[in-house]
Parts: structure tokens; C-alpha cells; sequence
């Protein structure tokens, strides 16, 4: 359209306007036009009837193509060859009517006809090589890797732990839908209460692609769960997790908590936040009693005071989603990890084998759009922060920090550093005996280290 547009503008000079078709009109007045319109048109049925039959069939097939193409795209051409077409006819008409009288040279009907019809076979050829180059390219770009892996998978099975923010705005922003659907993949998306469950789908084959925290991923290798982690993010939110007690509770500090019951999802982040938590203060896993609750089963306990303390994650954190909810912080990942609370807690993304060894390019896509989706959330937490700052609500280096952080990525490929941390929490976990033998995260099956071009 952009070279369209360039001929369009130096070659339609301003001069072809009402005057030259009032020139026109008067030297071929409207019962002379018809006349040569109707010849011309029996002149091109026949000579459609001499073509070869094979020929004409292929005509059709090109038609019966362009017909499907989108109605932006058939606006398009059917634009640019009804505006070439009228320049070339204005310009016949007109360029043979002003030689015709300066050279005096008289009007012969027959030469008329004949410029009229090969104007028209000139159209029809015109179209036809048009439509063929478009039928090439467009061919072309459908045989790509990316598009015959989308066309072998045929659907594209996402699940997601709710308040995980890069997937909820991947999925309500439409980005993969809006990519993949043209090569006839269809994306849906499945919602579930944990980590675990997550990959424990990915196992049994019910999704293809999902994230959640690392801290599941250790209890689920260990149980022979069938999966790879693919990424990572690069940070954590540092008050993206905490400890909560009622509001009126003598709990203080961490060291309050021992002997008293505490809920938290067994197996998932939050697990491992208690146990750090604890260690910070000097106490054991075995100083308080464990109660293993989703987060939807214990919020309503919480309420009711039937349990003393709660390790939460988001959307459950002091946020706006969580206004309305009791409690009071007592500790978050900021205060228990300080700065290395992107590695010490961190969120991974998950793909069945079949995906990363099957569909490279595929999931080359998938992890680019996870990494744009967490870009455009970073930029609007930014402004919302840049608000605030404005009214001096809020920490200026807080700002400073956003800022940063917006400007680099939102995902990363796994890397050394990210696995012996994960590892670190495994090896916890089998010193506690809540993994019943020794894992290795660096594993090649369970941890896809690589190289791969999804970083721009």
C-alpha cells in the first residue's frame, strides 16, 4: 500500500479532474460510449471463449482464492485496481482525443474499439498477475516453521494460577489468539488454585503451556511428574508474598509463631517462604503445626480465627484486590529475602516435552508474547507509580526502580544461578523429609537450558 500510495500521489497530477472529464464527455458523447462499451465487452467474451480451457479454470481457481480473503484486504486491491484503471482510461481517452485534434486525424470507430478492448484484456491481466503475486506471498508465509507447527498442534492448551499477572493480561489482551489464529491454531485457557495442580495437569496431558511458582515444580519432579520448565521471570514482587495474622492477634514478630497453627498450600511458594521465615528467627519446621489448605479453603478459617497465622500470595497480598480482606503483615518477601527475593522465590514457566522438542518455534512465539504481556503490566505499573509520585505518596526511589525495571525484559531463559537456588530449596525440602529423595533441578529432562533466540 505504501508504493500505491507513492504512484498514486506523482502520478495523478491535479489537471485530470472535472475539467478533463467534461473534455472527455464532450468529445465522446454518452450514446457513442455505450456503443464502444458493448463492443468492447463481446469482444472480450470471445475472446475468453478462444482461451484454453485449463487457462480459464485457473482463472476461477484465482477468483474463487481472492474471494476469500479478508475484506479489508479485497477492499484493498479491488481499491487500487479500480483507481489504476480509471488514470488509465482517463489518460487513453484523453491523450488520444488531443492528438486526434491537433492532427486532425478523423475519429475512426474501429481503432476506438480496439483501444477500448485492449484496455480491458490489459485490466484482466493486470488483475491476474496482481492476484497471483498476492496468492505468492501468502502462500509463501504459510509454509513457515511457526505455521506448520501451528497447523500440527491445532490447539494450544494454557493454564494459569489465578493473580499471575503476565498470564492474565496475555489472556485478556488476546496476543497469542490474534498471532496464531490465522495459522488455524485455536488458544484456551484453563484457571487453577495452585502450582501444583498446574503441573500435575501438564503431566496428564489436560495443558501445554502454564506458570507458577519454582517451589511445585521441586514436589512435582519429585513425584515423577512429567514436564520442563522453559523460563523464568526476571523479578519477583517483593511484597508479592506474606505472612498474615488477625488484626487483633498478639502476634508481633516471626519468633510469635511458634506452637501455633499456621495454613499455607502444601508444596507450593508459600511452603518454602514458611520455612525460610522460620529459620531466619532460629526456629524448626517442627515448632508449629502445619495446616496444608488451598488458599480459597483457608481464607474463610482465617476469618473465623481458626487458625493463627497465614502464608499467602497474590492476588491474597496487601493489594487492591485484597482490600477487603483481614489480617495484618507480619512479614513479605522483602523483609525474609531482602534483594534476592527473585531468586530465592521465583516464578517459572512450564511446557510438555512434546511442545519444546515438537514445536521450537511455537514456543519461541508463546515465551515472546509472555515476555510482552509482562512489558505493557510494567509500563502501566510505572504510571500508576509516577501518579502517585506526583501527589508524594510514595518513595521517589521506588519510582527510580520501576523505571528500570520497565525498560528490561519480563522473562529470561533459565540459567545457572536460577537452578542452583531452585536446587538449594530441593535439598531443604528432602532435609525436612517433605520430598521423599534427592532431586536434581539441572536435569536435562525437567530444565531446558539454552541458547534459543527468544530474547530479541
Amino acid at each position: 500500500m505504501a508504493a500505491f500510495s507513492y504512484v498514486v500521489r506523482h502520478s495523478f497530477p491535479a489537471s485530470i479532474s472535472r475539467g478533463v472529464l467534461a473534455q472527455i464527455l464532450h468529445n465522446h458523447p454518452p450514446n457513442q460510449i455505450d456503443g464502444y462499451f458493448s463492443q468492447g465487452l463481446i469482444m472480450i467474451s470471445r475472446f475468453i471463449n478462444l482461451l484454453p480451457r485449463s487457462t480459464g479454470q485457473n482463472i476461477l481457481q484465482l477468483l474463487r482464492a481472492a474471494i476469500w480473503r479478508s475484506a479489508a484486504y479485497r477492499f484493498a486491491v479491488l481499491f487500487c485496481i479500480g483507481l489504476a484503471a480509471s488514470l488509465v482510461l482517463t489518460l487513453a481517452f484523453d491523450g488520444h482525443a488531443v492528438a486526434a485534434e491537433s492532427a486532425n486525424i478523423p475519429k475512426d470507430s474501429t481503432t476506438r474499439l480496439l483501444e477500448t478492448v485492449g484496455l480491458f484484456v490489459g485490466g484482466i491481466i493486470f488483475c491476474i498477475a496482481l492476484d497471483r503475486w498476492f496468492s505468492s506471498r501468502s502462500v509463501g508465509s504459510s509454509k513457515t516453521p511457526l505455521a506448520e507447527q501451528a497447523r500440527r498442534l491445532k490447539q494450544l492448551k494454557i493454564g494459569y494460577p489465578e493473580g499471575m499477572t503476565n498470564l492474565e493480561v496475555l489472556r485478556t489482551q488476546g496476543l497469542l489468539e490474534t498471532l496464531l489464529q490465522p495459522y488455524g491454531l485455536s488458544v484456551t485457557w484453563t484457571s487453577f488454585l495452585s502450582a501444583s495442580s498446574l503441573i500435575e495437569a501438564l503431566s496428564n496431558g489436560t495443558i501445554d503451556f502454564c506458570g507458577g511458582g519454582g517451589t511445585a515444580s521441586i514436589f512435582s519432579q519429585a513425584a515423577d511428574h512429567v514436564f520442563v520448565r522453559v523460563a523464568k521471570e526476571k523479578y519477583t514482587a517483593p511484597k508479592g508474598q506474606a505472612i498474615l495474622v488477625p488484626e487483633d492477634s498478639p502476634i508481633q514478630t516471626l519468633a510469635d509463631l511458634k506452637g501455633k497453627k499456621i495454613a499455607f498450600d502444601k508444596g507450593s511458594s508459600a511452603h518454602y517462604v514458611l520455612v525460610r521465615s522460620l529459620a531466619k528467627v532460629g526456629l524448626d519446621f517442627s515448632d508449629i503445626e502445619p495446616v496444608y489448605l488451598t488458599q480459597p479453603e483457608a481464607l474463610p478459617r482465617f476469618r473465623r480465627g481458626e487458625i493463627d497465622a497465614w502464608v499467602i500470595w497474590v492476588p491474597y497480598t496487601a493489594t487492591q484486590s485484597r482490600s477487603a480482606y483481614p489480617g495484618r503483615s507480619i512479614a513479605d518477601l522483602e523483609s525474609i529475602f531482602g534483594d534476592k527475593a527473585s531468586i530465592e522465590v521465583p516464578t517459572y514457566y512450564y511446557a510438555i516435552p512434546e511442545l519444546v522438542r515438537d514445536y521450537p518455534d511455537l514456543l519461541k512465539v508463546i515465551l515472546e508474547e509472555v515476555n510482552e504481556a509482562g512489558a505493557w503490566a510494567k509500563r502501566q505499573e510505572l504510571e500508576a507509580v509516577q501518579r502517585m509520585a506526583q501527589n508524594h505518596e510514595i518513595d521517589p526511589s521506588i519510582v527510580e526502580t520501576l523505571q528500570q525495571r520497565s525498560a528490561e525484559r519480563a522473562i529470561i531463559p533459565i540459567d545457572d544461578q536460577s537452578l542452583t537456588a531452585l536446587q538449594h530449596q530441593a535439598n531443604v525440602f528432602r532435609d525436612l523429609n517433605l520430598i521423599p529423595e534427592r532431586v536434581n533441578v539441572q536435569d536435562g529432562t525437567y530444565s531446558l537450558q539454552t541458547k534459543q533466540n527468544w530474547t530479541y
